[in-house]
């Protein structure tokens, strides 16, 4: 106990030198990793993997907590000096030795990020991290026979699956414009030539779309199998049709990239999800402050962003941290204070 008294005695001494500041805001500067922090990770590598996507080894923070193959993460970057949150699958596997993780990233035209990330993220650069999600996992126990049916960037939540678990019976039907568009492709014919993987790579530059009837003649026993599909919306579309038609469509698992256009600005349309009220806000009023005069019950606290009393889902758009000036985009799970954030074009908040 006089230990614990002697260490808060010493904190608070602490906090009255470093004023304005934390004491815990230089220890980021020291160790931003370090258990306790706020999770970060610490970009370590990048690799091109194609001429518009290129691997990320990330080394993350204490507090990170592992991930399922098949999952993803969300991660916070700094572009032009606006932090920018962004989801990507994990792609290595759930053991790696070093403790790594890595994601992979496809640059996509007008993308921040994306582009960001895949053609000027150097060694060395801080990021924030999210813990891993998602519902794009394998189950055990493991299922005797698989499919993968992926197109484009799609591959990435499977590579991490089938870098972390082998089948004996395992076959992929994979979609990319040329060969040289296939994420992953040397590695995938290296588990062809180790017998690990049965692949049908189809291009669709020369070949055209993949129509889904012609699994009859690809994989004849695609029905048998669980099937773990991931790429555009009209793969995945006529897959759900294809399934649910020949009656197997619980042993079909998809996954869902949502490419969202975010409209950021300075203030913006609000709706109130779950009131249905609309009102116009400025970028400078805290949406708990834009609730209130409409009428909305919000839940609130401090007011001063310590609490977290006021914390609500962002189903839509972007706001703006009127700390900061980081913007949050609405991502699956995604969660903001009210009192500290405004407006940064149309939302959508669930209140």
């Amino acid at each position: 106990m006089r230990s614990a008294a002697l260490r808060g005695r010493a904190w608070k001494l602490l906090e009255t030198v470093t004023t304005p500041l934390l004491p815990s805001d230089y220890l980021d500067l020291v160790s931003p990793l370090r258990a306790g922090a706020e999770l970060r990770g610490r970009i370590e590598a990048v690799h091109p993997e194609t001429g518009d996507a290129a691997t990320l080894v990330i080394r993350p923070g204490r507090g990170w907590r592992g991930h399922t193959a098949g999952q993803y993460v969300r991660i916070g970057v700094d572009v032009e000096g606006v932090r920018l949150w962004r989801a990507y699958s994990l792609t290595s596997p759930t053991d790696r030795r070093d403790g790594r993780v890595t994601i992979t990233v496809k640059a996509i035209p007008g993308g921040k990020v994306s582009n960001h990330l895949v053609r000027r993220a150097q060694p060395g650069t801080l990021i924030r991290l999210d813990q891993a999600t998602g519902e794009f996992v394998l189950p055990k126990p493991k299922p005797a026979k698989v499919l993968y049916l992926t197109a484009g960037s799609g591959i990435t939540p499977v590579m991490g699956m089938l870098r972390d678990t082998e089948f004996d019976d395992v076959v992929m039907v994979h979609s990319a414009p040329r060969p040289q568009d296939v994420i992953f492709r040397n590695d995938l014919h290296d588990l062809v030539a180790e017998k690990k993987l049965r692949l049908t790579e189809l291009h669709t530059a020369t070949d055209g779309m993949l129509d889904i009837a012609r699994l009859d003649e690809l994989v004849p026993d695609w029905a048998e199998r669980e099937t773990w599909a991931c790429g555009p919306a009209g793969l995945l579309d006529a897959a759900e049709a294809h399934w649910t038609e020949q009656g197997v469509q619980e042993r079909l698992h998809t996954e869902r990239f949502r490419p969202s256009v975010v409209v950021s600005g300075d203030g913006g349309e609000v709706t109130f999800r779950t009131t249905g009220k609309i009102v116009d806000a400025d970028g400078a009023t805290p949406l708990l402050d834009v609730g209130e005069e409409a009428g909305v019950l919000m839940p609130s606290g401090c007011r001063m962003g310590i609490c977290y009393g006021c914390v609500t889902p962002l189903k839509a758009g972007a706001v703006r941290d009127l700390r900061t000036g980081e913007i949050t985009e609405a991502e699956p799970g995604v969660l903001i204070q009210t009192c500290v954030s405004a407006a940064a074009g149309p939302c959508d908040i669930e209140r």
